[in-house]
């Protein structure tokens, strides 16, 4: 369970990121609402899977979906343009999130 929470987590990490975009720099309210609330789900779930997974592994693979999913927003909803050279460091964090998942047991 500690597992799913923190992927979830780690989608909310993206969330209020992407509300925190949108909020033009915390002047629009409702996107500001979004980024509060999102943080505070994301942060709570962290907490929660911190209880039963070690810190050293949960924080990474928390900031990393975050940092991946971001990514992904930037590009597909943003318009940002990533070069191809970064997508190869993007599936290294990819790789490394699975990795450490695959290692770990549990």
């Amino acid at each position: 369970m500690a597992w799913i929470e923190l992927m979830i987590a780690g989608v909310f990490e993206v969330v209020w990121a992407t509300a925190m975009k949108l909020s033009n720099g915390l002047t629009k309210m409702n996107y500001t609402v979004a980024t509060v609330v999102g943080m505070i789900i994301s942060f709570l779930l962290l907490a929660r899977a911190t209880k039963s997974l070690p810190l050293s592994l949960a924080y990474p693979i928390w900031t990393g979906v975050g940092a991946v999913g971001s990514i992904v927003v930037g590009v597909l909803f943003f318009g940002d343009k990533i070069p191809l050279a970064t997508w190869f460091f993007v599936a290294l964090l990819l790789i490394g999130i699975i990795g450490i998942k695959v290692t770990v047991g549990d």
